[in-house]
């Protein structure tokens, strides 16, 4: 029997947790989908991570009235994927805010995107109706700067690449606590499709360096203490530097994609097969390490069409 396409055989609803991690600081975790991070401060709140439908949007929005009725100022968005962008227009926020390099992505791939990721995981396109269109960032920089609620400092910063070209983190220096998107996974697969593996790592080490009390990564439990934290990040790392050290590899070898994907499933299914989405990422994980480890620096823009020819390649 074929095994079926991506995600589109998970259709079962994950119960959601809404948990605190900081004072006035929350994790939206649903057990490996993609987690919100909720910043309250004096006068109103940051939204980290706005979920891929306005309906399923809805679903943060009603945990955020159960803490505060201080109104949904800003939706930040970590980087430019359908699943974590295009609820945004539920929260009625004043500035969608993103590094400038998200915004050029959306523009150079965003519909793209959008159409390969709801083929390949439609349970987390709930009421796909109801999305107006791409999200759009209105507010954009490069580099770092600050939202002050009140009195409240939230940094974003854009600290290098890793799980796509625009990442940034958010940064609550009173209380020590960053919100990482995806660039931290915790039990769950790293999707490397639209990555930067070799800086990656580099990226791990600079989050790593503020220390941080507590982070909501991009899937997975929120991560409480500093010890939780360092493990993440250690496995993270792992998953990452397998990944490429396995392509790189394999390409100074002269060996084809589907040799490759062999290799890795060797190497990699051991330590990460029980993670969260591993079956579903690693066929567009290895095409893009195989790519990088040829010498292609910027990702191949995924569609509907190429997702199901490298499926089906891989799994052959």
């Amino acid at each position: 029997m074929a095994k079926a396409f991506a995600s589109t055989s998970d259709l079962s609803e994950k119960p959601v947790s809404f948990t605190e991690i900081g004072p006035d600081l929350y994790a939206f975790t649903a057990q490996g989908d993609p987690n919100t991070g909720i910043i309250v401060g004096d006068d109103g709140c940051i939204v980290f991570d706005a979920q891929a439908t306005p309906a399923m949007a809805r679903g943060v929005i009603e945990r955020v009235r159960s803490v505060t009725d201080k109104p949904i100022k800003h939706v930040v968005l970590s980087h430019y994927h359908a699943v974590r962008v295009l609820g945004a227009s539920a929260y009625g926020a004043e500035r969608v805010v993103a590094s400038a390099e998200t915004h050029r992505l959306v523009a150079e791939r965003g519909q793209q995107d959008w159409d390969s990721e709801y083929g390949r995981f439609p349970r987390l396109f709930r009421d796909a109706e109801s999305i107006p269109g791409l999200t759009w960032p209105n507010l954009t920089f490069t580099g770092a700067m600050s939202i002050y609620l009140g009195k409240r400092e939230v940094r974003l910063m854009q600290l290098g690449g890793g799980h796509t070209s625009g990442d940034i983190v958010a940064w609550v220096p009173d209380a020590k606590v960053m919100l990482t998107g995806d660039l931290i996974e915790y039990h769950s697969a790293c999707y490397c499709g639209d990555a930067k593996l070799r800086e990656w790592p580099g990226t791990l080490d600079r989050i790593l360096s503020f220390r941080p009390a507590a982070v909501v990564p991009g899937r997975g439990d929120a991560l409480v203490g500093s010890g939780t934290v360092a493990e993440a990040a250690a496995m993270t790392r792992d998953f990452v530097t397998t990944l490429y050290g396995t392509a790189e590899r394999s390409v100074a070898r002269g060996q084809s994609l589907h040799e490759t994907f062999a290799a890795a499933r060797e190497s990699m299914d051991p330590k990460f097969s029980g993670y969260a989405i591993y079956e579903h990422c690693q066929p567009f994980n290895v095409a893009r390490a195989y790519d990088e480890a040829s010498g292609i620096d910027d990702p191949v823009i995924w569609t509907a069409e190429r997702d199901r020819e490298v499926w089906a390649a891989m799994n052959a």
